[in-house]
């Protein structure tokens, strides 16, 4: 099995223009991505998917492969799609935040072992909620998953409700998990889910995945103990202080 890790990367961004370019202890946040998806040893190989020529130059520069894609593409999705349509060959394709600077390969590894079931045509990984503080963050989107660890729904709400008990308690009574953002492909499926219009329940919620699930597509879940950390504004940036 092929598998290909594919890096999002653009420029414009409402709330932190050039956060690709940013320095962070010395290397760009873009360049420590790639070189942390490069660990993997999971990906026969990683490109950086941009719109951009300062972003495309800079990657070329440090060493690493990118492709230049459509500026129209309105998610990391939709720009995946276009690169795999460029390198075909590749089994599966990880689609790889560009905004986790530290994201860990392992956590890479283990949603690529979720496509070793012939069955799996989508995957993404979530990790138990800890917190009540968590719990109910609008922010951080729970998943609800079945006996078969596919996800029924995702939500910003906090998700299932605990009848008959207060909101500060209700970890107490079921195992809460938060979606952690990388997804994984089936080559095919992912030029499926790309022609697919925006669904009611991806309009209500503002998460694209729910276009799957609205769509009948099954979404394969893997659990993992490793936290993430996201760069969305550059306050963001002082969480990677101790890293140096």
């Amino acid at each position: 099995m092929k598998i290909l890790g594919i890096i999002p990367a653009r420029y414009a961004s409402s709330r932190f223009p050039g956060k690709p370019l940013v320095d962070i202890g010395g290397k760009t946040m873009i360049q420590r991505v790639y070189e942390q998806a490069k660990k993997c040893k999971s990906l026969n190989e990683v490109i950086v998917a941009t719109d951009d020529d300062r972003i495309f130059n800079h990657v070329s520069d440090f060493g690493g492969l990118a492709v230049m894609t459509g500026s129209h593409h309105q998610n990391g999705t939709d720009r995946c799609a276009e690169v795999a349509r460029l390198h075909s060959g590749y089994d599966v394709i990880i689609n790889i935040q560009g905004d986790e600077p530290f994201i860990n390969p392992e956590q890479i590894s283990k949603l690529a072992a979720c496509f070793n079931d012939a069955d799996t045509q989508l995957a993404t990984l979530v990790k138990r909620i800890l917190t009540e503080q968590e719990l109910h963050n609008s922010n951080s989107p729970k998943v609800v998953i079945n006996q078969q660890s596919e996800a029924v729904y995702f939500s910003r709400a906090t998700l299932p409700h605990i009848r008959g008990q207060e909101p500060e308690n209700w970890l107490e009574f079921y195992p809460f998990f938060k979606h952690i953002g990388i997804y994984g492909y089936r080559a095919d499926v992912l030029q499926e889910v790309t022609q697919l219009p925006v669904s009611p329940l991806e309009k209500a919620e503002s998460l694209e995945q729910l276009r799957w699930i609205d769509n009948g597509y099954r979404i394969k879940v893997a659990e993992t103990n490793l936290e993430t950390h996201a760069v969305d504004v550059p306050e963001d940036l002082e969480k990677f202080k101790f890293e140096f």
